[in-house]
């Protein structure tokens, strides 16, 4: 059974040993980097929250779900302001192609709906415009893109 556990002092390391794919490393921050910016957007005023994907007690990948701008972000898209936005998604090189992926998108999306920091009209997420996986994941669910980009990346959203 797939399910998502916040990152803590317990599993933190374990998430730390998750990778995608060499092919896939230009699409997705390290989880390392990821903690990191958990910590600092945590520590400027701001919200993140990381998660462990698990199939029973086997990490399988890592998500991270933020809201608003803190005041380190540089630039932040308008679309961040007052929304929720599914910062980081990645299923460890093992386990890709066998639907964790799926059920993941679903758990994250239930969360983000709880509205955990207050109400919100939109999640938003973003992606390397040659990550084609991604983006049919994320068509799947719902998420049209915008026409704006994040830096490099293309903006998708859906209404809460």
């Amino acid at each position: 059974m797939v399910r998502i556990e916040k990152v803590n002092g317990r599993n933190v390391w374990e998430i730390l040993e998750l990778h995608v794919r060499e092919d896939q490393k230009s699409f997705v921050a390290g989880n390392d980097v990821s903690i990191i910016e958990a910590y600092t957007a945590i520590t400027g005023g701001g919200y993140a929250f990381p998660f462990g994907i698990y199939d029973d007690d086997k990490f399988v990948g890592f998500l991270m779900v933020g809201y608003d701008t803190d005041e380190s972000w540089e630039n932040p898209p308008g679309i961040a302001r007052k929304n929720y936005n599914l910062w980081r998604f990645m299923i460890d090189e093992r386990y890709q192609h066998r639907g964790y992926g799926r059920e993941a998108m679903k758990l994250a999306l239930d969360f983000i709906r709880t509205q955990p920091c207050g109400d919100a009209q939109y999640c938003w997420l973003s992606y390397e415009p040659e990550n084609a996986v991604a983006r049919e994941l994320y068509r799947s669910y719902g998420f049209r893109e915008t026409g704006e980009m994040d830096g490099e990346e293309v903006i998708a959203v859906i209404e809460l």
